[in-house]
């Protein structure tokens, strides 16, 4: 196992800005956690689950006004979203901020677990076709949120109106994650405490798809790959899961974590797939062969397995892949965030964050979002540099080529390697 030497010598990433939480009444019913961050695909919003049932939607342009970046980096023009205002307690309308427009604060009605940002490609058809009419007609300029909530339920969310559009009611627990189809297609799938993953038709005005089932225990987190023709799935047990969602049927489960693995993602290719675990490592995999590429180890010298399958202070959180798809993210328990290269078994970068919880990559790839326990959201640049045209080329090729296809090349076997991600 490979894992990472002391960490004297790593470079601290560049901490560029923060969210806060505003003060809110003592609530029973919810705490403080931010348990997602999420960028919409055309990175026009941000959004994070700030605690007290509530979602903030922020325009992605106004953070990065607000923050201390490098030149260039995403850069655009507005205000600061920097002090949040009043919230609304009537289930659902948006409260604009004012001398802030597009700012939107939406209360749930309960805690918020998973969030999710979808947009339609209108001439991706749905999969019922003998249903003709529709309630819902969704435009390819609607951007859609969806919240998982702890009652089991998932609620739809106009992002520019704050309307309530559908109320999707089937799990029996808390709706842990959320993804949708990048496709264009409006499929979402949850992951529940349940242990079951339920797949939804959104231009079907919301119809439930298919179940799937084979967790024994909760389901943390699910991923599409870019293609959207496989599903990963993560939860409490050491397997991970990788569905066919042409068929809806299993293909295969990847072994090799000690612990429950709790985040899980695709690299922008599709070649690559990134599990974190409590196990203390983030295992890099090749999907298409269910091989083990590269594992990042967050503590030095390696824990045995025994220490790695229990409780420790290295529980791995989170783990984002960047998309300019050289870069991971994870976080962690040892109270730091660590940037990875895929060409390296060391973190490139580190940045101390306390009790962080979530990650993700903004859609240029340029920022990385981390929530917290008490609510806020942490913002760090991403270490910059030129792709290599060999990689390029190689992220270019791997979108439409499994490693199967890669392996029956007839091309020198350094450059299969290569291509294959064998040789990082």
């Amino acid at each position: 196992m490979s894992s990472s030497p002391p960490m004297v010598s790593v470079e601290m990433a560049k901490f560029i800005g923060e969210l806060l939480t505003p003060v809110a009444p003592f609530d029973q019913k919810s705490g403080r956690e931010t348990w997602t961050v999420a960028f919409a695909p055309d990175g026009s919003y941000f959004a994070w689950s700030q605690g007290h049932r509530i979602v903030r939607l922020v325009p992605w342009s106004k953070c990065l006004k607000n923050f201390s970046i490098s030149h260039g980096v995403e850069g655009t023009n507005a205000s600061s979203p920097r002090h949040l205002s009043r919230q609304n307690s009537d289930g659902g309308q948006v409260v604009p901020v004012a001398g802030e427009p597009g700012e939107h604060t939406i209360d749930c009605g309960d805690i918020v677990w998973g969030l999710a940002f979808g947009s339609s490609v209108p001439e991706k058809q749905s999969r019922c076709v003998n249903i003709e009419w529709h309630r819902f007609k969704f435009g390819q300029d609607q951007l859609l949120l969806a919240t998982g909530l702890n009652n089991g339920r998932i609620k739809i969310w106009d992002v520019y109106t704050g309307k309530l559009l559908l109320n999707l009611m089937d799990h029996t627990d808390i709706v842990r994650d959320l993804t949708f189809a990048p496709d264009g297609s409006l499929m979402l799938v949850s992951a529940s405490r349940d242990k079951t993953l339920r797949v939804w038709d959104l231009k079907d005005d919301g119809n439930m798809v298919k179940v799937l089932r084979g967790h024994q225990n909760w389901v943390y987190c699910s991923s599409f790959s870019p293609d959207s023709s496989i599903l990963c799935s993560v939860g409490a047990g050491k397997a991970v899961f990788l569905w066919n969602m042409d068929k809806y049927t299993l293909i295969r489960r990847l072994e090799g974590h000690h612990n429950d693995v709790v985040s899980c993602e695709f690299s922008p290719d599709g070649a690559l797939l990134a599990t974190a675990s409590y196990d203390t490592r983030v295992i890099v995999w090749d999907p298409h062969k269910a091989t083990i590429l590269l594992e990042l180890g967050h503590l030095f010298p390696p824990p045995s397995p025994i220490f790695a399958g229990g409780a420790n202070d290295r529980w791995v959180r989170s783990v984002s892949f960047c998309h300019d798809g050289r870069h991971i993210a994870s976080i962690t328990d040892d109270r730091l965030v660590r940037f990875w290269s895929i060409e390296e078994r060391a973190p490139q970068a580190i940045a101390p964050l306390n009790n962080g919880l979530c990650c993700a990559f903004s859609t240029g790839g340029s920022v990385l979002a981390a929530g917290t326990r008490d609510g806020s959201v942490h913002f760090w640049e991403c270490p910059r540099s030129i792709a290599s045209l060999q990689h390029l080329c190689r992220l270019t090729l791997r979108r439409v080529m499994t490693t199967q296809q890669v392996d029956a090349l007839a091309i020198p076997a350094l450059l299969r390697d290569y291509l294959a991600y064998k040789v990082i």
